[in-house]
């Protein structure tokens, strides 16, 4: 697989409630912080101005503009920033599949989408790869999605049998897609994990990681990847990815055998071999560093991982 392929997969999305917002007149609601949710929606009509925690600056939403929130923080949603907000709990029943939550009787602004549930003690790690808005809001890449969306809203009118199984996988292709287009919208500009991918040089180097974690990679190896000196490629990659290469590869491997630990029953020296160490003691120790416990703590405290049913949209 390729590495988003590769986060998305250990992050195991679940979309557990797929539902729309209709909302009339003017509205403030704020929106508490919820770990481990991503959510994603699409503006079918209308606008109104989105605002997350620890992000300066509010961003407009318009009529087929769609955006994805990965990092579970705080956000409101408002048809103007100075209105007074009201807590999302107050108007949005407990949470359940499809329908649409009408608010001020509607008929002004039309929302649809989805909030995942995702898997993992260290799921913090990997949605903490994602930057805090994705906001898709060029036409061409509106179109992309449009399918999706248009079929999505027909199944939450219609809820014909196996609707919803119909609209879960809608919304899985609705997250994909929104953070391919983000991708390539900002590779220029945008930073972090998700940008570093879309940059050649260090895009080749994450995929060599990703692809053989076990093999004793060097940092020259890395660059050779990348077709770039030693220096200008650590330096580069730091820059993009703020971590060192050497600390990504045992991060990214840390992650893999974190999953394996939570999902089989292999012996630690076999999950230590397939990460490359020749030795069980110096897993541990790498584990330990990096996840804050030993491996077979971690083993031992696992548990199986249901997403809980929260009240908000």
């Amino acid at each position: 697989m390729d590495p988003l392929s590769d986060v998305l997969s250990l992050l195991r999305p679940r979309s557990y409630v797929s539902a729309g917002f209709d909302a009339g007149g003017d509205w403030s609601i704020q929106f508490s912080s919820q770990h481990q949710q991503i959510k994603c929606y699409a503006v079918i009509s209308g606008e109104c101005w989105l605002s997350v925690e620890g992000v300066a600056t509010p961003v407009c939403l318009r009529t087929g503009d769609c955006f994805v929130l990965p990092s579970g923080r705080p956000f409101r949603l408002a048809s103007d920033m100075k209105l007074p907000s009201i807590d999302a709990g107050t108007i949005f029943p407990p949470a359940r599949e499809g329908g649409v939550v009408s608010y001020n009787g509607g008929g002004d602004f039309l929302l649809v989408g989805s909030r995942f549930a995702v898997h993992g003690t260290h799921a913090g790690i990997l949605l903490a790869m994602l930057p805090p808005i994705v906001h898709i809001r060029r036409e061409s890449e509106q179109a992309a999605l449009r399918w999706s969306v248009e079929r999505m809203m027909q199944e939450l009118r219609e809820r014909k049998p196996g609707g919803i199984l119909i609209v879960q996988h809608l919304a899985h292709m609705m997250l994909v897609q929104a953070l391919r287009l983000h991708q390539e919208e900002d590779a220029t500009t945008g930073q972090g994990w998700l940008f570093a991918l879309a940059d050649r040089q260090i895009g080749m180097a994450i995929a060599a990681m990703h692809e053989d974690p076990s093999h004793r990679w060097t940092l020259q190896a890395l660059a050779e990847r990348a077709c770039m000196s030693r220096s200008a490629f650590a330096s580069k990659f730091k820059e993009a990815v703020r971590v060192s290469p050497l600390e990504y590869l045992t991060r990214w491997r840390m992650l893999l055998a974190a999953d394996r630990l939570e999902t089989s029953v292999e012996p630690i020296s076999s999950i230590a071999q397939e990460m490359g160490y020749e030795s069980e003691s110096a897993f541990c120790t790498a584990f330990k560093r990096n996840m804050g416990c030993s491996p077979r703590q971690y083993g031992r405290s696992r548990r199986p991982v249901s997403p809980e049913m929260v009240t908000e949209g």
